[in-house]
């Protein structure tokens, strides 16, 4: 009883380490594309090089901004993939259902995504086909002249 117990716990544990780490991706996620955070970035630059002079352009001086930038961005790799992974299943599972609830689609479709490089290479030439014909056969249907609307007859619209 115990093991169920404990198996309970570390799944919450678990979900809400989980949770709260895609929580906090999405949220910087967000935040390092708004642009305020790119005129934080220029800022800080700025600071820095305005400080060169003060600390006569040091080896240490340059070694702040390189380390600080290489840490920022090695994090920020993570956090954005984690957020990127989420927004692309969300939108893969949307395009699955998608492809579920429409009759005439093929859902041996729905797990594309898994197939190998050549799987997909023969999938995509069969499409390049269709595609090619359905534009020979509507180069071939003679299209008809949208012409505008003629302006409504005054006397029409008196009766």
């Amino acid at each position: 009883m115990k093991k169920i117990g404990l198996s309970k716990f570390e799944h919450l544990l678990h979900v809400r380490i989980l949770g709260g780490f895609q929580k906090f991706s999405r949220t910087i996620a967000r935040t390092s594309g708004h642009p305020l955070a790119f005129v934080i970035a220029i800022g800080t630059v700025v600071i820095w090089a305005l400080t060169g002079p003060w600390v006569r352009f040091g080896n240490t001086w340059l070694l702040v901004i390189n380390t600080v930038t290489n840490i920022i961005t090695f994090l920020m790799i993570f956090l954005i993939r984690n957020a990127q992974n989420r927004e692309s299943e969300a939108v893969q599972l949307k395009l699955d259902e998608l492809i579920r609830a429409t009759k005439a689609a093929h859902n041996s479709l729905l797990d594309i995504e898994e197939l190998s490089e050549d799987e997909l290479d023969q999938i995509k030439t069969r499409y390049e086909r269709l595609a090619k014909k359905a534009r020979e056969d509507l180069s071939t249907t003679p299209t008809e002249t949208i012409l505008p609307e003629s302006p409504p007859d005054a006397t029409a619209t008196m009766k």
